[in-house]
């Protein structure tokens, strides 16, 4: 079993506080539209980066698991939360309203850490890929090496055997020539015998 280092945990603790935070931006402070926006954005940007990072760190499947325990956890929280001090979460809304629409938020932040799990994931995936291609790529072109070797050496073989079997009938051609050359300078011999015989009975 893979032992994962404590430090680890900190994005998704991270995560769980500015989760809890978020409950607390419906004050006067953020009343002002603009500022209100911006101030969600910064915060959905903060918790996308713990998503990136709990995922690099954590893992997918088991980073994946933790996010989705922390967005619970800090729903069951924030209920408890506007259910016990309902005066200072004072809406317009009714107490159940509030409570589904403060759960609404929280899910909303617990997926954009989901959303930068994601993303870094994707591109994860892709240097994957990429490393894959490019290991597919130096394999095939080894594989190509090895083969035009092998050919290469067949042929080296090949025509070796063919220089071997040219040799051996040159030889075998030329061992048949200075027999014939033999029997004929014999052949040669005899008939001037022959004929020496021959005049020298004649005479």
């Amino acid at each position: 079993m893979i032992k994962i280092n404590n430090k680890y945990y900190l994005a998704p603790l991270l995560l769980s506080g500015l989760i809890f935070i978020s409950n607390f931006l419906n004050t006067e402070l953020f009343g002002l539209e603009i500022i209100n926006f911006a101030v969600w954005f910064i915060l959905a940007l903060f918790i996308f980066a713990t998503g990136w990072i709990t995922n690099n760190t954590l893992g997918w499947v088991h980073g994946g698991k933790i996010v989705f325990s922390v967005i619970v956890a800090m729903a069951l929280v924030s209920a408890l939360l506007v259910s016990f001090f309902s005066d200072y979460f004072l809406t317009e809304n009714l107490l159940f309203e509030n409570i589904i629409l403060f759960t609404l938020r929280n899910i909303f932040l617990g997926s954009m850490a989901i959303f930068g799990m994601a993303v870094s994931e994707l591109f994860s995936s892709q240097r994957e890929i990429e490393n894959l291609r490019n290991q597919d790529s130096d394999k095939l072109m080894q594989e190509a090496i090895k083969k035009s070797e092998l050919i290469l050496r067949e042929a080296t073989l090949e025509a070796e055997k063919v220089i071997f079997e040219a040799n051996k009938k040159a030889s075998s051609i030329l061992e048949q020539k200075n027999i014939l050359e033999r029997k004929l300078k014999e052949f040669i011999e005899v008939e001037k015998e022959v004929i020496k015989k021959y005049e020298s009975d004649k005479h």
